[in-house]
């Protein structure tokens, strides 16, 4: 039989599995149907317009006066040049949030993005190629690198630059691809419960985890508008001790207790399921559990204390406040 809720459940799992130093799955549960698709399609669209990155929107090369041109000396004519150049993936060093740097090379030498490292700017793709000069050329440049989110087309940026420039799209986003997929979960009998697992992948300019944090601030900021006309009560926030072991012990089922029958009936009809509620009864509250006589009583100190627990333990303040929430949360 289906119980009459008042509040939805709230997720109270948070799981990060780095793949790659690149790559992570993220992944919350349990939420209430339908509620996962909720929050993960939003939270993708932010990860994807809103994460913030860098890239150069400007190049300046000597000897050449725009897009079309070419180089002495250089395999790549210039538009080749800037579309190797769109792969290179910048980090500005510091707090600046547009920088300029100049470089200077002289053939026969390959050119690639570990090459352009500098005091003021890192490079994330050090291995993409950039260009190859022949013998005796000379090239000198300097790029216009910034700070920003999404996308900035050539046209928007072109009349802000200085003669000599030659504007350039700047693709921001730091974010390769964020996807999700939705798996149902058990909660107790209900497997109609849900997990999120966001995957996102960056190029290098920012953590996956920070990027998903960043996305989190935006929808943020974004709902905080109607806070300013309208009292919204604050959720309570879950401490993250949940990675403790002794509280995944704690919320074992008390199947696990491998208890007799009777022993196991006297709790269940007591609406006691977890390993973690007997811990936090004293001994006269056991005691006085309907129909539990003293074999049963002393059969089940005994498999709680197997199991490396005691009746009555005196267990770390945050320890028992997190305890509780999860067994509020098996309860709602």
């Amino acid at each position: 039989m289906k119980k009459i809720k008042t509040t939805p459940l709230a997720p109270q799992e948070f799981e990060v599995e780095q793949i790659s130093e690149n790559e992570a799955n993220i992944m919350a549960y349990p939420f209430e149907t339908g509620y996962a698709i909720s929050l993960a399609h939003p939270l993708r669209r932010f990860l994807l317009s809103s994460s913030v990155g860098y890239a150069p929107i400007a190049i300046k090369i000597e000897g050449a006066k725009h897009e079309f041109d070419s180089v002495r000396g250089m395999l790549e004519d210039i538009s080749d040049f800037i579309l190797n150049l769109k792969e290179i993936r910048f980090k500005i060093a510091g707090e600046a949030t547009e920088i300029e740097t100049k470089y200077s090379f002289t053939g026969p030498c390959t050119i690639k993005g570990s090459d352009l490292s500098s005091s003021e700017v890192e490079i994330v793709t050090p291995d993409a190629p950039l260009t190859t000069l022949n013998e005796d050329s000379v090239l000198n440049f300097t790029i216009k690198i910034a700070q920003g989110i999404g996308y900035i087309a050539s046209e928007d940026t072109h009349d802000e630059l200085e003669d000599g420039y030659i504007a350039l799209d700047a693709y921001f986003t730091p974010v390769r691809s964020a996807t999700y997929k939705i798996e149902n979960v058990l909660v107790e009998d209900n497997p109609n419960f849900e997990r999120v697992i966001m995957n996102i992948r960056t190029d290098g300019q920012i953590t996956p985890l920070d990027a998903f944090k960043n996305s989190l601030e935006v929808m943020y900021a974004q709902l905080a508008v109607f806070n300013s006309e309208i009292s919204i009560k604050a959720p309570i926030t879950i401490e993250r001790v949940e990675e403790s072991p002794d509280l995944k012990r704690l919320t074992t089922n008390i199947d696990s207790l491998g208890l007799s029958a009777r022993s196991f009936n006297c709790l269940d009809r007591s609406n006691i399921k977890l390993i973690g509620e007997i811990t936090l009864m004293s001994t006269n509250d056991l005691k006085n559990v309907k129909n539990l006589g003293k074999k049963s009583y002393d059969e089940i100190v005994d498999k709680v204390q197997e199991f490396g627990f005691a009746v009555g333990a005196d267990l770390a303040d945050d320890l028992v406040t997190a305890l509780k929430k999860k067994i509020e949360a098996s309860e709602a």
